[in-house]
């Protein structure tokens, strides 16, 4: 399913070859988890109309403004681009202040006692039923 955005009829993919949408780097500026969350800063909704970023900036930040927080795979998988592209593309908005990118806390924690907790209470809930 495409989701079509105001700003561009068509996702990326069906345009542009993946390699040319980030000028041949394959490395992200920031290595970003497939389940991390991104949110439009305000500067990326301010500043992103302007010469900042192209057509994938412009369509990633509608994507995920307006408390519409989109997970990487869901921002590659709506632009129809592979994940290693999507990432380059969002760490390069993330570096610019674009967007925020909301990275999963681990489960290896240890102080996290309160999740543990939380955690084992909806196990021992599910066991009951």
């Amino acid at each position: 399913m495409t989701v079509t955005m105001p700003e561009r009829d068509e996702p990326t993919g069906s345009l542009v070859r993946p390699y040319a949408v980030t000028r041949g780097r394959t490395r992200p500026k920031l290595e970003i988890a497939l389940e991390a969350l991104v949110e439009t800063t305000v500067r990326g909704r301010s500043g992103i109309r302007g010469s900042q970023g192209g057509s994938e900036h412009q369509y990633i930040a509608a994507m995920c403004d307006g408390g519409r927080v989109q997970s990487l795979a869901e921002i590659a998988a709506r632009m129809q681009l592979p994940l290693g592209v999507a990432r380059v593309i969002v760490a390069d908005m993330a570096t610019d202040g674009l967007v925020a990118v909301y990275e999963p806390t681990s489960l290896e924690d240890e102080t996290d006692a309160v999740g543990t907790e939380l955690l084992e209470r909806v196990l021992s809930g599910l066991r009951r039923l």
